[in-house]
């Protein structure tokens, strides 16, 4: 390992070329555009490629047609860009094509504030396309953490055959750190996609799956396979020759289900959070992202005055870690969940807790300024009054 200072936009592409992404197509937008900016100067030294597009749309078509051929393809964009791809990851999704789209997310609707920060975009990530997409993201709290949760966002998407989202935030992004970073990136572990191993004329193609948590092989264009990307969606029911069957009912609704479930069959090994002073947690702070680190400050400032707090870090937003939000809030007396947005992340523990008798609160800011620990201590002694 050897000591770097980075970016955590620079973390980013890093953490992509270390996991083996060969392709970047991207258009700028701050605070997202150091992403583009320094992987003009990275693919060609490793061997990749780098396409300066027309727009954030037509990066995504050309990630997906990249990854098409078998490249592991990135892009990066922020606030209206993400809002422009929202039906191209839709397709990708559907087609199952592997992806990994950074989010450095931006505040505020519309144009919004370009040069500030937010965590505005939890539920996009989920809803954001049409047709009940399900949806992997992640969320790095740190400028180390954003480089091998980029090589872990890269291993899924070729693992689930999915995009995946990581979903980085204006503060992290332009944040500088000195980081440890592997001398050789070969010792990283790289996953690959399920690829076809039977002989091409046996080949059924890229969607015909028997079971719902089934993830087929795909077969690279060019490779002597015949391979069609499926935007439409519909795969035969339990098998099959593997061709498109159209806008049958029964199809639909085996493809629509099997989208979801063939990440829900891997939550275990998807989900994942950080915990922190839980055992006798009466207070629970849940975090994510850049305001975890204000979360964790305060729990130790909390703790100084005799309150026993504990932080559940969440690292994957989707699919939401329901069972360790239950599990962290077992003994809680009350939750507070500070985030950069009206509440997202709070509706999901609201829902996670159905039925326990928790307070579950919020600090919401909308500002574009960071939640501070003194804030948190504020609203988890005014909660247990």
């Amino acid at each position: 390992m050897s000591k770097q200072l980075l970016f955590g936009n620079q973390a980013f592409c890093e953490g992509a070329i270390a996991a083996g992404a060969r392709f970047y197509a991207g258009y700028p937008i701050t605070p997202a555009t150091e992403v583009a900016e320094f992987m003009s100067q990275r693919m060609p030294e490793v061997g990749g490629t780098y396409v300066q597009m027309e727009d954030e749309l037509g990066s995504m078509n050309a990630v997906i047609g990249a990854s098409a051929t078998g490249v592991k393809s990135v892009t990066a964009s922020a606030g209206p860009g993400m809002a422009l791809i929202q039906n191209e990851l839709g397709q990708a999704i559907v087609a199952e094509i592997p992806a990994v789209v950074i989010n450095v997310q931006r505040a505020g609707p519309g144009i919004g504030n370009a040069t500030r920060s937010g965590q505005m975009e939890i539920m996009q990530s989920r809803y954001g396309p049409n047709g009940e997409c399900p949806a992997v993201a992640l969320s790095p709290s740190t400028v180390e953490e954003a480089f091998w949760l980029t090589v872990k966002a890269v291993n899924l998407s070729e693992q689930l055959r999915t995009v995946v989202l990581v979903l980085g935030e204006g503060l992290l992004g332009l944040q500088r750190a000195v980081v440890d970073l592997p001398d050789d990136y070969d010792e990283v572990e790289k996953v690959e996609r399920p690829r076809p191993t039977l002989p091409p004329a046996d080949y059924r193609g890229a969607y015909a799956a028997n079971l719902r948590t089934d993830i087929p092989p795909i077969a690279d264009f060019g490779s002597g396979y015949k391979t069609i990307v499926n935007t439409v969606g519909i795969q035969p029911i339990g098998g099959g020759d593997g061709s498109i069957l159209g806008m049958k009912e029964g199809a639909q609704d085996f493809t629509i289900r099997r989208l979801h479930e063939k990440i829900l069959a891997r939550k275990d090994e998807i989900t994942m959070t950080e915990e922190l002073m839980l055992d006798d947690a009466e207070v629970v702070y849940i975090a994510f992202g850049t305001q975890a680190r204000s979360a964790m400050a305060a729990a130790a400032k909390a703790r100084a005055r005799g309150i026993k707090a504990g932080v559940l870090r969440l690292i994957t937003i989707w699919p939401f870690p329901e069972d360790a939000v239950r599990a962290a809030c077992a003994k809680a007396r009350a939750v507070v969940v500070p985030e950069m947005n009206l509440g997202q992340a709070r509706m999901l523990v609201v829902n996670a807790l159905a039925g326990a008798d928790i307070p579950v609160v919020g600090i919401n800011h909308v500002d574009s300024s960071f939640i501070t620990p003194d804030q948190i201590v504020a609203k988890t002694e005014e909660v247990l009054q």
